[in-house]
């Protein structure tokens, strides 16, 4: 375990790496955006801000840890997940659960809650170009918890819903994800277009090897 966010100690400017590794989170924000702490079982969740239409004026809030050579894969396994609630009336073209990287820029791992099914799906972007995708069959944007993970072995990339495989898809072998990025929770950043999740995150968790 590289990283782990159970947000049990509430909401504030930072919020500790429970893996040991020092991976502390900060959050940043835009338009007024914050995060929120709501109870969830016998400790805390985050609750991000909510759907809005007003595009640049919609508030932002995501949560960031520094840039970790220990959060890169490289070629090894990784699996990275979340629980996440999102009701239906909440899904949009895309939300950011986790990511390191950016697909366009960089090399990339992410899972994120696509479109209005609000269906989960898992990216991962080598060094060479193109975007492997896979998507749950199911949705989880139904307004109960779902714990949702991402799978990746030297072959193949798996996305789980409540420890079902919902989907997988094969991969080249040597596909290789390192970058100098942050670590970043709820969306990529606080700003325009930022994939803004819009629902409540607990047990953010990433493993490597």
């Amino acid at each position: 375990m590289v990283a782990r966010y159970g947000f049990d100690g509430g909401r504030s400017s930072s919020m500790a790496d429970e893996s040991g590794n020092g991976h502390t989170l900060r959050l940043i924000t835009g338009n007024g955006g914050t995060v929120s702490t709501v109870r969830h079982g016998a400790g805390h969740a985050l609750r991000f801000p909510a759907k809005c239409t007003g595009k640049k004026a919609c508030p932002h809030a995501a949560l960031q840890s520094p840039s970790s050579a220990n959060l890169n894969p490289g070629t090894r396994p990784i699996s990275y997940g979340a629980k996440v609630l999102l009701p239906r009336g909440q899904t949009s073209k895309g939300q950011n659960v986790v990511q390191k990287g950016y697909s366009a820029t960089s090399s990339q791992y992410k899972l994120q809650v696509d479109g209005a099914a609000g269906r989960a799906s898992c990216v991962l972007v080598g060094a060479r170009p193109g975007i492997k995708l896979v998507t749950s069959s199911v949705s989880v944007a139904d307004g109960t918890w779902h714990a949702v993970e991402c799978r990746r072995t030297a072959r193949a990339l798996t996305v789980l819903v409540d420890g079902a495989v919902r989907g997988n898809r094969a991969l080249v072998a040597g596909l290789s994800v390192a970058n100098d990025r942050p670590l970043s929770i709820g969306g990529k950043g606080a700003y325009f277009d930022n994939d803004q999740f819009q629902g409540t995150l607990d047990d953010v968790w990433v493993r490597i090897g």
